[in-house]
Formats: structure tokens, C-alpha cells, sequence
């Protein structure tokens, strides 16, 4: 198949094909083919949808039960049992264990950015302030709402419109040097500042598009005490980093604190089925029945998926997995990458890293995407000027395919830089 028929009708919107070449046509586990038969090595992982890889078979056995059972697929908000028993997998197996079993679940629509502007219009609601303070290099999500703390200038500019009621602040790693919370308390408390008080704070305990940049345990405790001084809401945004992909189902455990709001969505829908979900303390659900909805905030097919996926997590012990292939990728990009030029930097947490060739010049990095390609494996850029390779593998992927991508992205580095 030729891309003519892409090219011809379909928008000029469309991104990822134009890094990715191919037509592909199935995919199993860590491993994507096209319509050529050519592997692909995904660490990708759409973007963090995949969590669990490419049409696992506990998940797609449940979906197929399902669909051949006449489940029903469309029932907006009603009680479904399909919902039913996600609540209650979701409830007992992930929220109680990690202290969140009282919390509220909402099902605010079909994507990541869905269940954002749901927290932010909650947390507005709740606190009745405006602004919400949010971290430069974040990215949270494309409409309105979401486009207004997201940061990167191309996207921001998509608008269109003025993106009002944000305060960004910056990331912690962005001014070594300035003490960023005390920044955040002096804008709030000096009657000079020039700042109203803020509903929330929402963040990133990783940031992903801004390149990988893990934050500091102290940052993120002494952030939820500030929030609780102050009387403001944290928001935590778990849509890409959270199911697993820092090596707890939740990103922010790692910190021993709890957030009043989160958000999911991408492997949340157990194999890349639409689904968001966004979550926070019984005090704050003062929602008035319909006051936020959507068409699809009730996908069914992801219900089933979700709780299989939950049974998929625990089963194989994807946490105790992910923290040994951590150790695989981070020895092997301390002593096998960061030696191909001293100018190389790289960052991570759990199963997902960065590769930032900044101080090489705007063009490695897509040079090097290509080289992996071309090689046969697909992997993403992000941060300033898109200069980091990102690395996102599936949580199952087996360690001798996971060191095959690692060497894909060393040959294909050495052949860029020699």
C-alpha cells in the first residue's frame, strides 16, 4: 500500500506518520509490522497508551468475550456492569491498598485531556479562584482548558485565543539556583506580587514532553505542604506516567504524598482504548448531576479492558518488572551511550528515559529517530526543540528485546554522530 490515499485526503494535521514511513498493519507484545512484514521495535508505546503492549491476550480474551456475548457498547452515565466491575477492581485492587479507597472516581470522557479540564473546573469550583498555577515545560493536554497550562509555544499558538486563569511558574530543574516553592509562597503572600491566590497547583512528578525531567521527592512533599498551607488544591497529572510507567501504578507514590486531584488516561484503557478517568477526595465531589458530561465518558469495551488490565498489572508483578528494567536501560545509557560524546545527557525513572542531545545541534535527534527506524525501531522526541529521545517501552517487554532496542538506538546514535 502506498500513502497516496493519506496524502491525498486525510489532514495536513497528522504527525507521527510523517516520522514513521510505513503503512503498519498488526502488532504483538514490543513489536510492530507493517503491511511489508518489517518489525518494529515500539518504544513508543502510543505515546504511553500501551502500557501493557500490543494486544495482550488476557485483555483482548475479555473483549472478545464481551463483544460476542452482545455486551451492550453505548450507555453514556447509566450503570453498566461492564462499569461496575472496573469500580470495583479498580476500588480494591489499586485505590484501598494505596490509601485512596475513599476517593471519588469520575469518568469525564474518552481522553487525557478530558479528565483536566474536569479537574480544573472542579478545583475552580471547589476553592471559587480563577487561576491555577502550573510548571513551565508541562504539557497537559490540547483543548482550551489544558492548552492554557500546556507550554509549548507551537501548541499554545494553535489556539488561536488568549489562554487566561495560569500562573507557570518554573520547573524545579529549570533554576538549580531558586528555591521555586519558596517562590510560589512568596507570590502568594507578598500583597505586592501582584498574583491572586491560586485554586491549585497542577503538575507532572515527570515531566514527559518537557524531556524527561524527574522530579526531586523533597520538591514534590514540600509542594503538597504548601497546597496545604495555603488552602489550594494539588492536581497531579498521571496521563502518560501514570498505570505503572515509573515503576508504581501511580507516579506520585514514590513521594508518600496524595494529590486531592489525579488524573489518567492512555493505558488506563488497558490496550489503547479510549478512556479517562479523573479522581479526588470525597469532599470535593460537589459536582451537580450533568454539570460536566460527555457523549463517551461510558466506553464499555474500555471498562473491560481497564479490568483486566488491573488483573494483568498485579499478576505479572509489572511494578517489581518495571524496576528491574530500569536498572537494564539506566547502566546501559550511563556506559553505553553517554561515552559516545561527553556533550550527552541522560534521565529517566522506571520506563521512561531520555536521551537529550541538546548540546549537539537541532538535527541529531531527528536524525537519529530516523536511523532507528530505518533499523527497526520507533521511538519519540520531546523536551525543548524536541532534542531528547524519548524511550517509552510496554512495562511487558522481555529483556532480551528490550537490550535488542537499547543496541538499535546505540548503532543508530554512533552512525548519526560518525
Amino acid at each position: 500500500m502506498d500513502f497516496s490515499v493519506f496524502e491525498e485526503h486525510e489532514s495536513c494535521v497528522r504527525s507521527y506518520c510523517r516520522k514513521f514511513p510505513a503503512v503498519l498493519k498488526s502488532s504483538k507484545g514490543a513489536i510492530i509490522k507493517d503491511v511489508d512484514g518489517k518489525e518494529y521495535i515500539d518504544f513508543f508505546c502510543g505515546a504511553g497508551a500501551l502500557n501493557y503492549g500490543h494486544n495482550p491476550d488476557e485483555i483482548k480474551k475479555k473483549l472478545i468475550e464481551y463483544i460476542e456475548g452482545d455486551g451492550i457498547l453505548h450507555a453514556l452515565d447509566m450503570y453498566t456492569e461492564a462499569k461496575g466491575n472496573f469500580i470495583s477492581k479498580f476500588q480494591k485492587d489499586i485505590l484501598e491498598p494505596r490509601g485512596l479507597g475513599d476517593y471519588k472516581i469520575m469518568f469525564p470522557g474518552p481522553t487525557g485531556t478530558n479528565a483536566v479540564e474536569a479537574a480544573l473546573k472542579l478545583a475552580r469550583k471547589a476553592k471559587k479562584r480563577n487561576t491555577v498555577v502550573g510548571l513551565m515545560g508541562a504539557f497537559h493536554g490540547m483543548t482550551l482548558g489544558a492548552l492554557a497550562l500546556t507550554c509549548d509555544k507551537e501548541s499554545r499558538l494553535g489556539a488561536g485565543v488568549m489562554l487566561n486563569d495560569v500562573l507557570h511558574i518554573p520547573a524545579p530543574y529549570m533554576f538549580p539556583e531558586l528555591d521555586t516553592v519558596k517562590y510560589l509562597e512568596t507570590l502568594i503572600t507578598d500583597d505586592h506580587s501582584g498574583t491572586p491566590k491560586p485554586a491549585a497547583v497542577i503538575l507532572e512528578t515527570t515531566q514527559a514532553e518537557g524531556g524527561i525531567e524527574v522530579f526531586p521527592v523533597d520538591y514534590l512533599k514540600r509542594m503538597r505542604e504548601l497546597c496545604d498551607k495555603y488552602d489550594m488544591l494539588l492536581i497531579v497529572d498521571d496521563i502518560q506516567i501514570g498505570c505503572g510507567r515509573t515503576g508504581t501504578f501511580f507516579s506520585f507514590e514514590r513521594a508518600g504524598i496524595k494529590p486531592d486531584i489525579f488524573v489518567l488516561s492512555k493505558s488506563i484503557g488497558g490496550c489503547g482504548l479510549p478512556m479517562s478517568l479523573t479522581i479526588y477526595k470525597p469532599e470535593l465531589d460537589i459536582w451537580s448531576p450533568g454539570e460536566h458530561n460527555g457523549t463517551f465518558r461510558g466506553n464499555q469495551l474500555a471498562f473491560v479492558a481497564a479490568t483486566a488490565a488491573v488483573d494483568m498489572y498485579n499478576g505479572m508483578k509489572l511494578d517489581e518488572r518495571v524496576k528491574a528494567g530500569e536498572k537494564i536501560i539506566s547502566d546501559f545509557l550511563e556506559n553505553e551511550i553517554k561515552p559516545l560524546d561527553s556533550r550527552i545527557e541522560v534521565r529517566g525513572i522506571g520506563y521512561i528515559w531520555g536521551i537529550d542531545f541538546s548540546a549537539l545541534g537541532e538535527d541529531v535527534t531527528p536524525r537519529v529517530i530516523h536511523e532507528c527506524f530505518d533499523r527497526g525501531l520507533i521511538a519519540e522526541s520531546a523536551g525543548r526543540k524536541n532534542a531528547v529521545l524519548k524511550l517509552m517501552p510496554a512495562l511487558i517487554t522481555d529483556e532480551e528485546t528490550l537490550k535488542k532496542g537499547l543496541g538499535i538506538i546505540k548503532d543508530s546514535i554512533k552512525a548519526v554522530l560518525g
